[in-house]
């Protein structure tokens, strides 16, 4: 069977006046934003306060996606698929004062079990008028592993909580039988509490907004503003598409290893353009695998949404209006719409990850200016312990061994920018606040030497990464970018640098070179790692001189790659470059 998500198509009925919806849109923008403010400023853990692994969203009432913050792309891509089946599951149900739950991918519309959405119906005028909505990363849901990694999972059912959708709250009252299951399922409950407190507070202050933004406009006249909504993204997007050459163009990427030991396993696009409509057909991806590296239909449809959607105009409208001209197929029982029970926690990362680069791929064969060098795949770990005398437990996430981002035509890649499907949604927590809150100290994060793939415009590079971790841990490792570089290099760039790491025990017991995916148990220990850096765009032979000075001077390119792969010659006291030394080394470089 194959799974087919497209939008249905714009009546263009609405006839609204263009500036009155283009502050429609900026208001409900801006709302999503303050939502998002609500989530940082009220939570608990440093997983919304610090890293912001969060979105916002608001939808119609059919579920589909009006506006969105700047949070997570793989979040809000799929977040209409959440909503629809809360939908389907309350059909008639629905009242004032009623907050949903849920995280199931196969259930509920869910992307993987860490991100529970919390969604707020809105009314107006006794008119069901949209949803208020989060995603949101919880600190821990149980399972087999702390922080709900578990790269031991075969099953779904090994990766924590599973919740269809739920009444959370019912007409104005809170659940607390439901609430008191949801901590006592969960390692931190108190992070638990706090975050979820801060998800309602969020969605709350979000309902009053658009409340608010009806009884101004009237009710019919929002309504109507979210369908003019929908069609201008509709027809931008269909623009944009119209402009690329009609034709068939396929890409491809491929992972090392199935979370248990290596194979080649691939994920495979073709994308087809006729017209102003385009089609994503991921027949021929591999089978879905034994490991947690499978992804649901949500998700991939989110990391569809990332790729195109970074893919066009950076002002192109974000919400799911930008879909309806796009077809997805997406065959069940592959990687990129498993079958239960296939376990799925770091579906958001991987495959994601390889959905965005092969549509890339297929994108730049359309429009080889717009493509972009391969973004580096992560090396990540988690680390449960205890505080001092087993006090209190914790869970910490190592967000701060970030990958470095592709460049593309005109711009360097980003450094230490994170995982391709956040697009730098993720931020890099301080390292301050995390020394004050676990069982820690800092002695390195520093830009690497030498890690982003050369060219014109360079790739962005990963972090040379250590701390000490005083308390013994259970250990979760993520190791995707460990053995094979992954930031490719386009029209003549460089790949990025792989990444490395290695654990010192305290004890003074032989380094511990943890595998890609795993479980450890370890003492207290210093914990090492490099992050591996982006692909290059362009023959690095191209590149502005005094770009890579600046590049030397921050400890980015050492002065031997300066030389002998930019062919860029420094003065002796490595001030300045020596234009005469340097033309002529790139002249015989290039033959002549």
């Amino acid at each position: 069977m194959t799974a087919t998500a497209s939008s249905a198509a714009s009546t263009g009925e609405d006839r609204i006046d263009p500036v009155v919806l283009a502050l429609v849109q900026n208001r409900l923008d801006h709302v999503a934003h303050q939502m998002g403010w609500v989530m940082v400023r009220t939570a608990r853990s440093p997983i919304f306060s610090q890293a912001h692994d969060f979105s916002c969203f608001i939808t119609a009432a059919d579920g589909t996606v009006v506006s969105q913050a700047d949070g997570i792309p793989i979040h809000t891509g799929g977040g209409g698929f959440a909503v629809r089946a809360l939908l389907k599951a309350f059909t008639g149900d629905i009242a004032p004062g009623d907050v949903f739950l849920l995280n199931d991918p196969y259930a509920a519309g869910g992307n993987h079990l860490p991100d529970w959405v919390i969604a707020r119906p809105v009314h107006a005028d006794g008119k069901l008028l949209g949803f208020t909505c989060n995603r949101a990363h919880q600190s821990d849901i149980g399972g087999g592993a702390a922080g709900t990694y578990n790269p031991e999972a075969t099953e779904i059912f090994h990766e924590g909580l599973r919740l269809p959708v739920l009444k959370l709250v019912e007409k104005g009252k809170l659940r607390t039988d439901l609430w008191a299951l949801l901590k006592l399922n969960c390692r931190t409950p108190d992070l638990l509490d706090g975050d979820l407190r801060a998800m309602l507070g969020s969605t709350k202050i979000g309902a009053e907004r658009v409340e608010a933004l009806a009884a101004e406009l009237g009710t019919g006249q929002a309504l109507a503003c979210f369908r003019g909504i929908l069609d201008y993204a509709d027809a931008r997007f269909r623009a944009a598409i119209a402009e690329l050459p009609d034709g068939v163009y396929t890409g491809e990427d491929h992972t090392d290893n199935d979370c248990f030991e290596a194979a080649d396993i691939a994920t495979r696009v073709t994308l087809t353009i006729a017209g102003d409509r385009m089609t994503v057909d991921f027949t021929g991806t591999d089978p879905q695998m034994k490991g947690f590296k499978n992804s649901s239909l949500a998700n991939t449809h989110s990391a569809v949404y990332t790729a195109l959607c970074s893919f066009f105009d950076a002002d192109m409208p974000r919400n799911e209006g930008s879909f309806r001209a796009v077809g997805i197929v997406a065959p069940e029982g592959t990687l990129v719409n498993a079958r239960p029970p296939a376990p799925m926690t770091m579906c958001t990362v991987f495959p994601a990850h390889d959905i965005i680069h092969a549509c890339w791929k297929a994108l730049a064969q359309a429009d080889p200016h717009r493509a972009s060098a391969g973004w580096a795949r992560n090396i990540f770990g988690v680390t449960a312990g205890s505080t001092e005398g087993g006090a209190e437990p914790f869970v910490m996430y190592h967000n701060n061994l970030a990958a470095g981002g592709g460049a593309i035509e005109g711009r360097d890649g980003f450094n230490q920018i994170g995982h391709l499907c956040t697009l730098g949604g993720l931020t890099i927590p301080n390292l301050e606040v995390y020394e004050q809150i676990y069982p820690v100290r800092y002695l390195r994060q520093e830009f690497r030497c030498d890690a982003g793939g050369a060219g014109e415009y360079r790739g962005g590079t990963g972090v040379d990464y250590a701390v000490e971790v005083f308390a013994p841990g259970r250990y979760s490792f993520r190791g995707e970018g460990l053995r094979t570089p992954s930031g490719y290099g386009i029209r003549g760039g460089g790949w990025g640098a792989g990444g490395a790491m290695t654990l010192y025990p305290h004890d003074g017991s032989e380094p511990v070179h943890p595998p890609q995916f795993g479980l450890m148990s370890l003492p207290p220990l210093r914990y090492e790692a490099s992050s591996p850096g982006g692909g290059g765009w362009g023959d690095p032979l191209d590149r502005d001189p005094a770009r890579v000075l600046d590049d030397v001077r921050n400890g980015i390119v050492s002065l031997e790659a300066a030389r002998d792969t930019y062919g860029v010659v420094l003065m002796a006291d490595g001030r300045g470059v020596d234009a005469a030394a340097t033309k002529a080394l790139r002249a015989g470089r290039r033959g002549g």
